[in-house]
């Protein structure tokens, strides 16, 4: 069945609709060999290329699937790099159609959960500050924190792309009492580029380990090896889907068939 272009490369997990239509409109997309229009028509059996690179369309949608990727420090989340370096995408399970798509970045430096989908949509959402979905994060920060640096952190400080502040800022387990580094558990809502490190740095403090432990209702938990992946436990999946108003996505139960009674005969 054909649907708009916007969609079945969204549900590929090539990118978001909005983005689709930007590229679209950009002529970076074509349908055998023509350039593509925005609302366009298309099905499995078209030839759709990106930048010039084909497009595996599945003859059905595939269902929505997440991986729970703990990524470690000197990984990149890129598909390619230039320098040979390691990437998050080297050993990710294959997909029927479509591509995995990060869920926001992590820098080199800093490593722990790292979403990834197969989702368009959803990656948008997740990412998109509308949604204001939650990333808590175990900072290990070198200086010294007194309680009006905390609250300047919480309250708000200005930042050369705009105002930052945490939602919380609280003391971390720190084994070594009045040591130098000291570790924090911090709480946004947006994901700027490397806006943890920049708030601290605002107030002369410098963050020597950054370590991802949460992603809105996701939590990194134990059980992924480091540089490994998990897929999403259906629990998570549906709070995650729920978080975003994207709960239409969940796979549909089976209808169980009803025992007949006595009245049935």
């Amino acid at each position: 069945m054909s649907e708009r272009i916007q969609k079945v490369l969204a549900t590929a997990g090539v990118a978001s609709r909005r983005h689709i239509e930007q590229w679209i409109q950009e002529g970076r997309i074509t349908v055998n060999g023509q350039p593509a229009t925005v609302g366009q028509k298309i099905d499995h059996t078209d030839r759709v290329k990106v930048d010039g690179k084909p497009v595996r369309l599945a003859k059905k949608e595939e269902s929505v699937r997440v991986l729970l990727y703990r990524k470690r420090v000197g990984e990149l989340v890129t598909r390619d790099d230039p320098d040979g370096r390691r990437t998050v995408f080297r050993k990710l399970p294959e997909l029927e159609s479509g591509r995995w798509i990060a869920v926001g970045r992590l820098d080199i430096n800093t490593s722990g959960l790292l979403l990834l989908t197969n989702h368009g949509e959803l990656a948008r959402r997740l990412t998109h500050p509308s949604f204001e979905i939650t990333r808590e994060y175990a900072v290990r920060v070198l200086g010294e924190m007194n309680e009006e640096i905390a609250e300047r952190l919480v309250n708000g400080v200005e930042l050369e792309d705009g105002p930052a502040h945490f939602d919380s800022l609280e003391a971390g387990a720190n084994e070594d009492g009045e040591g130098a580094n000291q570790w924090y558990r911090v709480v946004l809502r947006e994901g700027r580029n490397r806006e943890v490190r920049r708030l601290f740095e605002s107030q002369g403090l410098q963050v020597s380990r950054l370590i991802r432990v949460s992603y809105g209702p996701i939590e990194l938990g134990r059980g992924i090896k480091t540089g490994g992946c998990r897929e999403a436990e259906p629990l998570e999946l549906k709070a995650l889907l729920a978080a975003v108003g994207l709960e239409e996505l969940l796979p549909k139960k089976p209808q169980r068939r009803r025992e007949r009674d006595d009245d049935d005969y």
